[in-house]
């Protein structure tokens, strides 16, 4: 088996010594693969050049932040019992339920697709990570049988551990993830894993993924940055063609990939984690920036994501939907083409008017 299989890779990158971003490529591999094993984001990104004084003053402001509550509006979450039944009254039929954070439920030509399942109390290992202000639209032992189990990368408020534990039926479950996250989910059980790199595609009955460059970057804990992969994906299906952005920042690839993958009829876009700046920029997008991102990628409606879950960043925690919703306004899109649900909502899938 090639050490870069697209199928699981136990590759593991040797010593991983540093090279400069602008280095050539490993031989023989897409630009994207570093000759250390590492992985870096598509040409033209923004860089991540933050100084270590200024990240340690964030985290110190961070520290104290979440010592304070935040309140969420009391209509931002729907109860799990009308969450449930507000998926089942659609008896199947193509929708999208909100979750919370990047968790989205996808029904698309009858399979159940969950992405990045984080739907416990914790953004991190054990107890240690910000804790959610709101519980998931449903609990990961409530959810309905997964067909499709997507993931972006590895972060903690991406990959949850604990929801992973409760989530029944692993051996049916289909793991679609990054290059050399396959292990991971190999030793919690799971049985049927497939690893992607940018640009390729695995089938399912009806369903087709296609692993999508974003800019963003992975780490699990202090000695493994960027040594698995992190994605974006299209999902088509039913005459459907979706687009989920996991994390990421603004950048250049997203013309190319309207450009090539375009134009897609909802695109999950996150639109919060900006702040500040200074340390987010090339992170997060911010939520003009999320609309662009629409804009570039051929997207009929944008459906926000990664905001009012938990408190990771400095914006105040419902400031993102309120510039999102003016952004695409003036980017000229209609306001029923501008989808900011509630924690648990499901709203059913067709195909949209292009209204941008």
């Amino acid at each position: 088996m090639d050490q870069y299989s697209p199928r699981i890779s136990r590759f593991r990158p040797a010593g991983a010594r540093r090279v400069p971003e602008d280095a050539p490529a490993a031989a023989g591999r897409p630009e994207h693969h570093l000759p250390n094993g590492l992985f870096r984001n598509p040409s033209g990104s923004p860089q991540r050049d933050v100084d270590m004084r200024t990240l340690l003053r964030y985290l110190g402001r961070m520290a104290r932040n979440s010592r304070k509550p935040v309140i969420a509006p009391a209509d931002h979450v729907i109860p799990e019992r009308r969450a449930i039944a507000g998926l089942k009254i659609l008896n199947g039929a193509d929708s999208l339920t909100w979750l919370g954070h990047a968790a989205f439920l996808i029904r698309l030509a009858g399979k159940t697709i969950l992405t990045d399942p984080y739907l416990s109390d914790y953004a991190g290992p054990g107890r240690l990570g910000p804790k959610r202000f709101v519980k998931s639209g449903i609990a990961a032992q409530n959810l309905p049988p997964i067909d499709i189990l997507l993931i972006s990368h590895n972060h903690y408020d991406h990959l949850d551990e604990v929801t992973l534990r409760h989530l029944p039926h692993k051996d049916h479950i289909q793991v679609v993830a990054p290059l050399r996250l396959g292990e991971f989910f190999l030793r919690r059980g799971f049985q049927r894993v497939v690893e992607l790199d940018w640009r390729q595609e695995y089938s399912q009955d009806g369903v087709c993924i296609t692993s999508l460059p974003v800019v963003h970057w992975s780490r699990r804990h202090t000695r493994d940055t960027n040594r698995t992969l992190w994605a974006g994906y299209g999902l088509r299906g039913a005459g459907q063609h979706l687009f989920f952005g996991g994390d990421s920042a603004y950048g250049k690839i997203f013309r190319h990939l309207g450009e090539s993958f375009g134009p897609f009829d909802t695109a999950m876009i996150g639109i919060g984690g900006y702040a500040p700046q200074e340390i987010m920029h090339a992170s997060h997008a911010t939520p003009e920036e999320a609309v662009q991102i629409g804009r570039d990628i051929g997207a009929r409606r944008i459906a926000a994501m990664h905001w009012g879950t938990v408190q990771l960043t400095e914006e105040p925690p419902f400031e993102p939907p309120q510039r999102f919703l003016a952004a695409g306004r003036a980017g000229g899109y209609a306001d029923e083409d501008l989808w900011v649900m509630k924690i648990g909502e499901t709203r059913p899938l067709f195909p949209a008017q292009r209204s941008n």
